[in-house]
């Protein structure tokens, strides 16, 4: 992926749900990484909160199922132009790893990174009250490495470069940092029903 304007492909048709400048992917669910696809075991997963927090945390997967279940059922969005309706991812809700390591009053911002150092940066607003999970099943089945298994994070209402793949942990900030992407000429957000595809959009 590369931060040049114009994406092309697909003719855009429009439908109820479909955001500006996107295409329905249907069945198909393309495969894009700014990083190779890293052999990582589930038992070698791990899941760490820290930064402005009362108590940083780490959790290995069988540590973060015993979290009450929750899923994500609807639809995402790729600032590359594709979209995909009626999804489903299986997993934990956020919510539950914030709650037990308990941010701080000044944290306003986190940084979500991966095991492989690729990073994403997002407000602590659009990762809490129900709006942001960390998911090991697609479609009732185990997440496919390819598409961030053992487990990664999704963030849907937002373009899914911020849905970090092989999820390592989140680091709380009382500021912004740009992550990979965003020092790279994307937009610190992402909302996809404001196109906010590049910086200054």
């Amino acid at each position: 992926m590369n931060t040049t304007r114009g994406f092309a492909g697909r003719p855009r048709a429009a439908r109820p749900g479909l955001p500006p400048g996107q295409y329905d992917a249907g069945d198909d669910w393309p495969v894009l990484s700014a990083e190779v696809t890293p052999d990582l075991a589930a038992a070698d997963w791990t899941f760490r909160v820290s930064g402005l927090v009362a108590e940083p945390r780490t959790w290995d997967l069988a540590q973060a199922r015993r979290f009450p279940a929750s899923a994500y059922e609807g639809d995402i969005h790729c600032v590359t132009g594709w979209s995909k309706f009626g999804v489903r991812f299986g997993g934990v809700s956020l919510d539950a790893f914030l709650e037990a390591a308990g941010p701080l009053a000044s944290a306003t911002h986190a940084v979500a990174y991966a095991h492989t150092g690729y990073t994403a940066n997002l407000p602590l607003a659009d990762l809490t009250g129900g709006r942001a999970w960390i998911a090991w099943e697609y479609d009732g089945r185990p997440l496919a490495p390819e598409h961030g298994g053992p487990a990664r994070l999704v963030v849907p209402h937002l373009y899914f470069w911020k849905s970090v793949k092989w999820l390592a942990g989140l680091e709380l900030l009382d500021r912004d940092r740009p992550g990979f992407w965003e020092q790279n000429g994307y937009h610190e957000r992402g909302n996809p029903w404001e196109e906010q595809r590049y910086s200054g959009d």
